[in-house]
């Protein structure tokens, strides 16, 4: 009995070799890629992580830069910024923040050129389009009525499209296209919250062109007369 079963055990463990023969460097390679797959997956976020932390100290310093209002530091820590942590968020913060300060300071070629950054480079559409909306502002201020309207042709996330219409008025108004200027705003008055602030200052842009909104939204609500 024991004889046989030891047979049997030999034919098993034969089996086993030849199965491994066959398909071990397979299933080696296999557990290998597996394994490798994992460890690297590991190494990418603390990779992330880390990245993220240094980015978030050196988007401090930014901050210290914008506060003190000195802005060749300012110009040290944003190059900085963008020669090691261009993808990071707080890159993307970093140069919409220094726009502000430099347009604060009156150095507007600067607050452009950090706008076409942010504006060409982030991969958040909320950034891109906050930036491509204050650079087509800043051209609109030096009269680049084009460069503007090109600024703004690209479609916008569905949170900005209000604003973004909103500011084709505002450029079609300064090149006295008046008509077009007010679709525009109509558009921009009938995509925002009727509690948002700023559809008041649209509602004003539209009264200077002739049109009230509220006058004319005011028969829709109104119920109809019913006769006897």
């Amino acid at each position: 009995m024991a004889k046989h079963l030891d047979l049997e055990e030999q034919e098993q463990l034969d089996e086993l070799k030849h199965f491994w023969k066959q398909y071990g460097n397979l299933i080696t390679w296999v557990l290998i890629a597996i394994l490798g797959t994992f460890a690297a997956w590991n190494g990418y976020n603390y990779w992330k992580r880390d990245q993220a932390a240094k980015a978030a100290l050196m988007y401090d310093e930014v901050e210290r830069a914008a506060a003190s209002g000195e802005i060749n530091r300012l110009d040290r820590s944003l190059a900085d910024m963008k020669e090691r942590f261009a993808g990071t968020a707080f890159a993307q913060q970093a140069g919409l923040l220094a726009a502000k300060v430099y347009y604060d300071k009156g150095n507007i070629d600067s607050a452009k050129a950090s706008l076409a950054w942010v504006a060409g480079k982030s991969a958040d559409e909320g950034y891109q389009a906050i930036a491509r909306l204050r650079l087509a502002g800043l051209l609109l201020e030096a009269k680049a009525h084009d460069e503007a309207v090109q600024m703004l042709a690209a479609p916008f996330p569905k949170d900005f499209v209000a604003l973004a219409a909103d500011r084709r008025g505002d450029i079609l108004a300064a090149q006295g296209k008046r008509a077009e200027a007010r679709a525009e705003y109509e558009k921009a008055f009938k995509a925002m919250d009727e509690r948002a602030e700023y559809r008041r200052l649209v509602e004003v842009k539209l009264n200077a062109l002739g049109l009230n909104p509220s006058a004319t939204a005011a028969p829709s609500l109104s119920k109809p007369e019913v006769k006897p």
